[in-house]
């Protein structure tokens, strides 16, 4: 991975885990705690592709294993943040480009579901029975609510600065379509500004053109 990934990736993961344990996971909201780093790693794995995704997903996972208060195995959580980082890298596709919002929303709600039911199949191989007195219903059902109505204020915005910082003219558009990176929330126009300028002057030349025929036509007369 390219330095500036790293650092980019490192600094949205920390903020991230510091957001979800000092502010999110004192909420006391009834059943799961909102993912902030669930949402981080699949928008940089929408990104980046599967294989960013998955070194990302076990680096972020791993910190959130060590860092305090953690009371679960270490390894735990960077095994299912590495498999759901790998498996949205797939989303993506081959030109970089999502057009409908739907793709990356279904994803959250399939990465809420899945890391739930992984941490907890996990857990289950380990002899860990901490989620019992919620159930295993009632916290795929909160996970799936709360990271859901976090994702439109989280997923674009981080696929945006990753794009930002690779460079990548996908930050804005390419092959004449909107990503979703640059629309989730409001739904595009299709207005291409570049477009219509580079149209406004082609008529102008072919205007200028014909004025030039028929100027020269005169003179002949």
């Amino acid at each position: 991975m390219r330095f500036n990934r790293i650092l980019l990736s490192a600094t949205l993961v920390v903020v991230a885990l510091v957001l979800q344990v000092s502010v999110l996971a004192r909420l006391q909201l009834p059943g799961a705690v909102p993912d902030l780093m669930l949402l981080v790693v699949l928008a940089l794995a929408f990104v980046y592709g599967h294989v960013g995704g998955a070194l990302i997903g076990f680096g972020a996972g791993l910190l959130a294993d060590l860092a305090p208060p953690a009371d679960h195995a270490a390894g735990r959580y960077a095994l299912v943040l590495c498999v759901i980082g790998y498996l949205a890298g797939l989303v993506r596709p081959e030109k970089g480009q999502i057009r409908s919002a739907f793709v990356p929303m279904a994803a959250v709600v399939a990465a809420a579901l899945g890391s739930t039911l992984l941490y907890a199949g996990v857990g289950a191989l380990v002899g860990d029975t901490a989620a019992r007195h919620v159930g295993l219903g009632g916290l795929l059902f909160t996970a799936a609510v709360y990271d859901l109505l976090l994702a439109p204020f989280t997923v674009p915005l981080v696929m945006w600065l990753a794009r930002r910082a690779d460079n990548d003219p996908l930050a804005e558009t390419r092959d004449g379509g909107t990503d979703v990176a640059a629309g989730w929330i409001t739904s595009g126009t299709g207005l291409r500004i570049g477009g219509q300028r580079g149209g406004l002057r082609v008529k102008a030349a072919r205007n200028r053109a014909g004025r030039a025929g028929r100027i020269k036509g005169v003179k002949r007369l």
